[in-house]
């Protein structure tokens, strides 16, 4: 029977009249909800659990909950969903699933939900004010009329990129089915890059020069994956001073993925934020970021992306030297890029 219990992923806890544990199971104790009373062997049932418990004698009634409960380690709180029964002789039984993971999908989402809100507030304002200015201009100075326009066209085009971004890595998330993996000439994605991006790097005076090999093939989805070597140039141009340059690099690794790397001379990133650079919102220097125009979701799809393919995206920085932003994808058609399997939310980094 213990062997049994044991094998269940949920907690499973009885407790007597005294709130004594008389039966707990392996996923009740790495829960918490036992403990051993000051490190000897006597088990001590966890204050909530004895209070959860002492309200159902009382009651006569079932309760279900959702706690936060404290870890035996450091970490974020232990989200437990409880079930708790009234017995015969005040015995008490608990019952507790592990709804960790679903508590932070849930903040997560409202985290997201926050930052969507916020991002589009601040277009929609800049556009409402601009069309007002405009409307007094219009007579009174031609020149400053022009200027209004001209930084409406700025903010619907600011607009317009946060919602097709916002769509494409709903698209990425699983909203609508992946596309059948194919292979994918590298040559043919660089040439596409190369050619969306000359425009920024030659505003900013930045040579872009492409080294490795050549003749290479991954697969994939050919547009997905010119949406992100795309987004890592973008980003390595408008995080780079003018007259520097940006490096793409192709190469071949012995364990079947080829390797595209983005390497810049920019400004950098601190290591504090290395970890939550592929966050969607996520910003390491929040003016820096308003001032190029970035929505925040760049790198987020990026990620998406190099999942949804089997492979996965790294970055190595140094402050005031440069960045490199590494996308490995499977160079065959390996099993994790037949399957595209559906990507995994990111929260603090996936």
């Amino acid at each position: 029977m213990t062997e049994i219990l044991d094998a269940l992923l949920v907690g499973v806890l009885v407790l007597d009249e005294d709130d004594r544990p008389v039966l707990a199971n392996a996923a009740a104790r790495e829960m918490g909800l036992v403990r051993q009373r000051g490190g000897t062997t006597v088990d001590e049932a966890h204050t909530i659990v004895r209070t959860l418990a002492g309200q159902v004698r009382r009651g006569g009634v079932t309760r279900v909950v959702e706690l936060d409960l404290p870890r035996i380690t450091h970490g974020d709180p232990l989200g437990v969903n409880v079930r708790a029964v009234a017995l015969d002789g005040g015995r008490v039984a608990i019952e507790a699933t592990d709804v960790t993971e679903a508590h932070r999908v849930a903040r997560v989402r409202r985290d997201f939900v926050a930052n969507v809100s916020h991002e589009l507030k601040t277009p929609v304002g800049a556009l409402q004010l601009l069309a007002e200015a405009l409307l007094d201009a219009t007579d009174k100075d031609p020149a400053a009329a022009i200027r209004f326009a001209e930084r409406i066209k700025h903010e619907s085009s600011r607009l317009g990129r946060l919602v097709s971004e916002l769509l494409e890595l709903s698209r990425l998330q699983g909203a609508e089915p992946l596309p059948e993996p194919e292979p994918v000439d590298v040559d043919k994605i660089m040439a596409e890059v190369l050619d969306r991006t000359k425009t920024p790097a030659s505003a900013k005076e930045i040579e872009v020069s492409f080294q490795g090999v050549r003749g290479l093939t991954v697969y994939g989805n050919e547009n997905q994956l010119v949406t992100a070597v795309v987004n890592l140039m973008e980003n390595a141009i408008a995080y780079s001073p003018e007259s520097t340059r940006v490096i793409v690099t192709t190469s071949a690794s012995e364990d079947g993925f080829v390797e595209i790397a983005v390497a810049d001379q920019g400004i950098g990133i601190e290591p504090r934020d290395l970890d939550r650079i592929f966050e969607r919102f996520y910003r390491a220097d929040r003016a820096r970021s308003r001032a190029t125009g970035g929505t925040g979701l760049g790198l987020a799809i990026v990620k998406h992306i190099s999942t949804n393919h089997g492979g996965w995206v790294t970055v190595t920085s140094t402050v005031g030297v440069g960045s490199t932003f590494t996308l490995r994808l499977p160079s065959r058609p390996t099993e994790a890029a037949l399957a595209l399997p559906p990507s995994v939310e990111i929260g603090g980094a996936s």
